[in-house]
């Protein structure tokens, strides 16, 4: 059975929205939480943003028991250490599973990368080098999260159970990167390539546990496990869907449905 999460977008509502609704959310029975990775609200066609691990600190006190994660944070957004780190804390602060979503950035002429250019933010434009820094916070995280990790890493913060690694893919060469070193991948449900992402995924992780997530916009129907999407998902053996509020939640505060 496919666990169903729900991701809310700092660009469009305040703290006491995004609070309000993250209570409802642990009430309702969703499985985590997902918040954006942005600079800015622009992306996402918003007038605000939050910083997503000062608001996951924020959100892991005000809630008890739901899951926290990135979806996804950008790899650019932070040195590859303090990304990390970030994860840890977080995980440590909460006291329960933290999800690391993690993405390769877009290339610098994308309007998705106005925000990083309005603070003079390094950005590459070689997709191998965008994927390279992937790897390196894949590579990173195990060996600081592990506990037979070396000492140089002895003061790092370290959460009991590490966070999930999670790569947001938009091409099966970074599918098979996910399939490698991370412990999932996560696809635009809707996206026409998506078969072919997570097959990609399944055959470089080989025959290790590794998780098949998916998102999509919110809609209440799709809260129905009998719902056509709902059934092929579990046909196709998706662990988690997460259900993307990109306005103020607001109306889906106003929705009684439960996972």
């Amino acid at each position: 059975m496919t666990v169903v999460d729900i991701q809310f977008s700092p660009a469009n509502s305040d703290w006491e929205t995004l609070r309000e609704a993250t209570i409802a959310a642990e009430d309702r029975g969703y499985g985590a939480v997902f918040v954006f990775d942005h600079l800015a609200g622009v992306a996402l066609d918003g007038s605000t943003m939050l910083e997503s691990f000062a608001l996951l600190g924020a959100l892991s006190q005000i809630t008890s028991r739901i899951e926290l994660g990135t979806m996804v944070a950008n790899v650019w957004n932070r040195q590859v250490g303090t990304l990390v780190s970030a994860a840890a804390s977080v995980a440590m602060i909460s006291g329960r599973q933290f999800h690391l979503g993690i993405g390769a950035g877009a290339a610098p002429a994308s309007t998705w990368a106005a925000e990083q250019t309005a603070v003079g933010a390094d950005l590459e434009p070689s997709l191998d080098a965008r994927h390279a820094r992937v790897r390196a916070v894949l590579d990173l995280a195990a060996r600081q999260w592990t506990w037979q990790r070396e000492d140089q890493f002895a003061t790092f913060p370290r959460p009991t159970s590490p966070p999930t690694l999670l790569v947001g893919v938009n091409s099966e060469q970074l599918s098979r990167i996910a399939g490698e070193q991370a412990d999932g991948i996560n696809v635009p449900w809707h996206h026409p390539r998506r078969d072919r992402f997570i097959a990609a995924a399944n055959s470089a992780a080989g025959d290790r546990q590794f998780l098949r997530t998916v998102y999509s916009t919110y809609h209440p129907d799709l809260l129905d496990p009998e719902h056509p999407d709902r059934i092929e998902m579990d046909g196709q053996r998706i662990d988690r869907l997460v259900l993307a509020v990109f306005d103020r939640p607001d109306r889906w505060l106003s929705d009684a449905g439960r996972p």
